[in-house]
């Protein structure tokens, strides 16, 4: 999946201030949308692509907001701390 297969909503949009303004259903629409045309160009494994590139979101957001702490990271994450390296290895992320 590339940034570019991406609904262009998702970067026009704002990110809230706080956890209670957030919208749960907003990500999930916009990742229908997108697997809704991936599917229509004749796609499969569609979570063999999109899994990836959120484990790599969701893993350089938790290491950002932690500065880099892996273990607090994957505390975060809700993972063990050999799961967060794995995960980073896996990616191409070490």
């Amino acid at each position: 999946m590339l940034t570019q297969d991406l609904p262009s909503e998702l970067f026009e949009t704002t990110i809230p201030d706080s956890p209670t303004q957030m919208q749960p259903d907003s990500w999930a629409t916009l990742l229908g949308q997108w697997a809704d045309r991936a599917l229509r160009s004749g796609h499969q494994n569609l979570l063999s692509e999109a899994q990836p590139e959120m484990e790599r979101t969701l893993l350089t957001t938790a290491l950002r907001h932690t500065q880099g702490h892996k273990q607090e990271a994957a505390r975060l994450l809700g993972w063990g701390r050999n799961t967060l390296t794995r995960k980073l290895k896996e990616l191409g992320m070490e």
